[in-house]
């Protein structure tokens, strides 16, 4: 019998205008302590997103999503953030912010295959 895991997951979401609080999700963020397990990945699909938004600076929007990556891979590049532990980068990516990248409320979930939920997931959620 294969092993369960215990898992955190959060969805990356735009949200052009704050408070109106209407959101895209573009990305998911899965995290597992026990294997030091943190993945980061998100899409833009910059027809759908201006069909939402026209105000949004796409290339802004990218530059600051492409932080989530530098973060969850603790490269230098990410800053003093990329190089704190695995669990404090996850609670870090998934604080509570009032700006136009979010994301939801970090949910849990049991799995014996971390990239296979992450596939399921992301398919799920943000596809």
């Amino acid at each position: 019998m294969l092993e369960k895991h215990l898992y955190e997951y959060a969805v990356i979401r735009v949200v052009p205008r704050v408070e109106r609080e209407e959101f895209l999700n573009v990305g998911l963020i899965l995290y597992s302590k026990r294997l030091a397990y943190l993945k980061v990945r998100y899409n833009v699909n910059q027809e759908r997103m201006r069909l939402f938004s026209t105000e949004l600076d796409m290339d802004s929007l990218c530059a600051n999503l492409s932080a989530f990556d530098k973060i969850c891979s603790g490269t230098r590049e990410g800053g003093g953030i990329a190089q704190l532990d695995i669990t404090e980068r996850f609670r870090w990516l998934t604080a509570v912010r009032s700006t136009c990248i979010q994301t939801s409320v970090a949910r849990l979930g049991f799995s014996d295959d971390l990239d296979a939920t992450f596939e399921v997931l992301y398919n799920e959620l943000v596809v």
